[in-house]
């Protein structure tokens, strides 16, 4: 397989990121710091095409809204014109695959740490295991399942592209699969990488491998307010702001 170099982003934040919901394949738009941080990252992306530093973007994005929301900004990129005038807007496509969706949390979807905590207990005591082979009732998936689903999918992008160079938009659980994948962490436990809302990842992929170029780059959110984070490690306690 030839070498390929994936730019990741996640969606922009959601009101059910902002309260600590799990969201996971409900359908949830984005809210205005989303879109925002949306805006932010299809300026970025042009600023660096201009630059020279990124490819016109072969465009790929997770069908839920808050992806393709987050993607709709980058389907222009700007052209430095022959004559020496000023750049013009070109549209580029965007693909949409159900495979680059964040995982199944089953009957946990919708819910608050705290709320899946009191309606179910047992259930919730055998997800903070974190057995990668755990999958919850009502749908769920397994860790296990959702990297297979997720790394299948972003090999066969590469494998299919023409281009040397990829945008994908998808979501928090699918970066902390490619992670642990090209770290080659266990998937046994907690996400153990931050992985902020419309940050950029840069992957590259040779030979089927993954290698982490650069994570969490957010130079493009300066001056926003601080992100909510869930630590899954203290899903009981308050959350935490991340500066």
């Amino acid at each position: 397989m030839k070498s390929v170099r994936l730019l990741l982003i996640r969606h922009g934040e959601t009101d059910w990121n902002r309260a600590l919901r799990f969201q996971g394949q409900i359908d949830v738009p984005l809210n205005a710091m989303g879109l925002e941080q949306a805006r932010r990252v299809g300026q970025r992306l042009a600023a660096l095409h201009r630059r020279g530093e990124a490819a016109v973007p072969d465009l790929h994005s997770s069908d839920l809204q808050r992806a393709v929301q987050t993607a709709t900004p980058i389907t222009w990129a700007t052209h430095e014109r022959t004559d020496g005038g000023e750049p013009h807007a070109q549209s580029v496509p965007l693909n949409t695959l159900r495979a680059l969706r964040e995982q199944h949390f089953g009957v946990f979807e919708g819910n608050t740490a705290s709320d899946n905590q009191t309606r179910h207990p047992d259930l919730w005591d055998q997800w903070r295991r974190f057995d990668a082979n755990f999958a919850l009732p009502g749908g769920g998936e397994s860790t296990q399942a959702f990297h297979d689903r997720v790394i299948t999918a972003l090999l066969d992008l590469c494998q299919q592209t023409d281009c040397a160079d990829l945008t994908v938009v998808t979501h928090g659980g699918v970066l902390d699969m490619v992670w642990r994948h090209a770290r080659n962490e266990t998937l046994h436990g907690p996400r153990r990488c931050d992985i902020p809302n419309a940050g950029l990842n840069r992957v590259r992929v040779e030979a089927g491998r993954f290698h982490i170029e650069h994570w969490g780059d957010v130079q493009h959110l300066a001056g926003m307010p601080p992100q909510p984070v869930y630590r899954t490690t203290d899903a009981a306690l308050p959350p935490l702001a991340k500066p």
